[in-house]
Formats: structure tokens, sequence, C-alpha cells
């Protein structure tokens, strides 16, 4: 499929390859929804029955589909992916004036869930391998700055309580969960799952999500699955299952007429018209991940080959739901990347480069952190390409 004369700039050859690959059409969004099965009867069917707030039978029937696909034994709705977060935070005991380790490379949603909780964000570096956190380099710098103490992580620079590290599956693409997993036992460290963009991504066979004590994910309008809005806590433990969906739910003890709350809540719980969306995407979600794949596929042969840059494929080990695709730019070629974002665009093709790093931000410059030197290096050279399922479909 790489026709493109060698005459021509890196910004024209990746434009014209992402034209060949996504084919016609006057605007190609980066990740747009897809609602082609069953959500217009389930919509329509809570509108018809009066359950659209937040008790509906969606609600259960989302939460168990989900529980089955991941396979993790509970799944608990909730209204985004940050209240995900945030309470699954909460449920791992993070504490206010403790530290949680994140990487700099992430979505905003990952140091404010850790702020919510009154704690600081404790910033590492990534791996180029899964453009997630790097577990050689956070082993190496956990080993010169922490101790253990009466059971609890504890910065000897700080003097403050590490209480989580949350790991999160950067474009879809699974961490190296071994690794750290093995880390936060090393250390104490309880682990939260930032599974937010890998729902249908597997580590060794296994479904992202499982591994840490909680995870969270997202169905925002740009994700696999949508329900317009909402998030989901997923874990293996029954009681840390059955506290989420008290917290969520306003901590209303159950009772028939009284309203009784027997400590501070979130009114987080999703209503059952997102559970509706979400169940009728879920049915179509293998559908979703082939088409995906096969739109890697495509991407992979089209950039192979290509003088300087690479398309970023799963890691080792992985199998990834390639919710974003992204390309790398060689390093004697970052300065072309802006170049590359504005013709695309003009083109009509969207693409976009990795979120600010969470350190350049002025609410989180002067967090704690380690030396980011990779992530900083990703940032100047990943771009991310059209992405929706629908586009796999001539490759499927």
């Amino acid at each position: 499929m790489n026709s493109q004369s060698n005459s021509a700039s890196l910004p024209e050859k990746v434009a014209s390859i992402l034209r060949e690959v996504v084919g016609s059409g006057s605007s190609i969004s980066l990740h747009e929804p897809s609602f082609a099965g069953n959500e217009w009867n389930y919509v329509k069917d809570c509108l018809d029955t009066g359950w659209v707030s937040s008790v509906g039978s969606y609600v259960d029937r989302f939460e168990q589909m989900l529980a089955e696909f991941t396979g993790c034994k509970h799944a608990v709705v909730v209204v985004n992916g940050t209240a995900a977060l945030h309470v699954s935070l909460l449920l791992a005991g993070v504490t206010e004036k403790t530290e949680v380790l994140i990487p700099t490379l992430t979505f905003i949603a990952t140091a404010n869930a850790v702020s919510y909780c009154g704690a600081i964000p404790h910033f590492v570096d990534s791996s180029e391998k899964t453009l997630g956190i790097c577990p050689e380099k956070l082993s190496e710098y956990l080993t010169q700055i922490a101790e253990v103490r009466d059971g609890r992580c504890v910065n000897r620079r700080t003097g403050r309580i590490i209480s989580a590290l949350m790991p999160m599956h950067t474009f879809g693409h699974p961490v190296d969960l071994d690794e750290l997993m093995a880390i936060g036992q090393r250390f104490c460290i309880p682990v939260v799952e930032d599974a937010a963009e890998s729902l249908g991504s597997y580590y060794k066979q296994r479904h992202t999500g499982n591994f840490g004590l909680l995870a969270a994910l997202s169905f925002n309008g740009n994700k696999v699955v949508t329900t317009g809005g909402g998030g989901a806590i997923l874990t293996n433990d029954s009681d840390l299952a059955a506290r989420a969906k008290h917290i969520t739910t306003t901590a209303r003890v159950r009772h028939r007429w009284e309203f009784i709350h027997d400590q501070i809540g979130f009114n987080y719980r999703l209503p059952n018209l997102n559970a509706a969306l979400g169940c009728a995407q879920l049915e179509r979600l293998p559908e979703a991940l082939s088409l995906k794949r096969a739109l890697a596929g495509a991407y992979r042969e089209a950039f192979s080959g290509m003088a300087g840059l690479r398309f970023f494929e799963e890691p080792a080990d992985a199998c990834s739901n390639y919710w974003l695709n992204c390309i790398l730019l060689d390093h004697d070629r970052i300065s072309e990347k802006d170049s590359i974002l504005e013709l695309t665009n003009n083109r009509g093709l969207a693409t976009r480069p990795l979120w600010t790093l969470m350190h350049y931000l002025p609410m989180y410059s002067a967090c704690p952190r380690m030396d980011l030197s990779i992530a900083g290096d990703l940032a100047l050279r990943v771009i991310n390409i059209p992405s929706s399922p629908f586009l796999g479909k001539r490759y499927a």
C-alpha cells in the first residue's frame, strides 16, 4: 500500500498513507462511536417504562455483562471513568497527604482522581515498549528513595506514605503487569489499574483489570464501548465490590422508605439510560475489536519500511484493543511533528499529539517525580491517527 514518492515530504507521505488506509470522506474523526445494534431498542425501553435514572434492569445487566466479558468477579458501574478512579483509590486505602505513583504520560483524570482523595501525585517514567510505566526504572527509583516501615511504603525524601501504584494502559496497550505487580508486592504498595482505555485488551491472555486490587474503566464517547458518559470499577474482591456499590450510591442503607446514610458517599451511580446503551454496545464489542485489529494491521502494512517513523504495535505478551493507533517519529524527524499534525488535520484527517505531560501542568508542577526523560521523549514523537472501528471494515 505504501506507494509514496521518495521526493514527497514526510508530512505529505503521512497524510497520503492515512487517506489510503481510511478511504474517502471529507472529515475522518480520531475515534467516533457506532450505534448499529440494539441501542435504539434498549433506550426506547427505558423511556417506555420510565426507568431512566439510577435504578433499572439495565444497570444490573450491564454490570453482569462487564464481569463476564472481563473475567472479573465484580463490576460496579458509575457516571464516568474519573469517578471510577476516585473510588478505586479510596477503597485501596489512599488517604490525604499520601503519595500515589502514576505515569506523567497519562490523561488528566489519573492525576485528578489522586487529588480528589487529598493525596499527592508522584510522577514516574514510561517505557517505549508499552507507553506505560517502565518497571525497570521504577524499581531502581524506589530502591533509592523508598523503604518499608510497618508494612507501609515510605518515601524517605518526603516522609510521606506511598499509598498506591496506578499504572495506566496507554491507548489500550497493556503495561508489563507481572513486573509492576512484583514491585507493588516488594514495596507493600497496592496496585490500582487505570484500565480506562483498555476494555478488550489482554495481558498474557488475561483481561486487564484483573491484576490490581481494583481497576477503572471508561465509557466516554470516544471509547471502544460508550455509554455517552460512564465508567466502571472492576475487582475480584467481593467486600470491595460491595463497598464500591455502597459509597457510589450515596452510602444509603437499604430500607423501603427511610433515607439513612451511614457514611459520606458519592452520587456516582450510572443512570439506566446510559447502561442500556452499554448493554447494546457490549453485545457488539467482539466485532468492534476485530475491526480495530484489522485497521491496525492495515496501518502496520502501510507504514512498514517507511523512513522517518514507525507504527506502534502491541507489546510482547499482550493483545491490545488498539483503542488509539499511533505512530512514533524517529528522533531526527521530531521537528516535523507539528507540520504533520497541521497538514493531516487540514485535510480532514484527525490526528493529535500526546496529552501534555502531567508534571508540565501548573497545578502539578511541584509534585514529586523521578527522571521522566523517556516520557519527555515520547511526547515529542507520538502522533495518534484515526482509529474508529468502522474504518477496519475494508480489511476485516
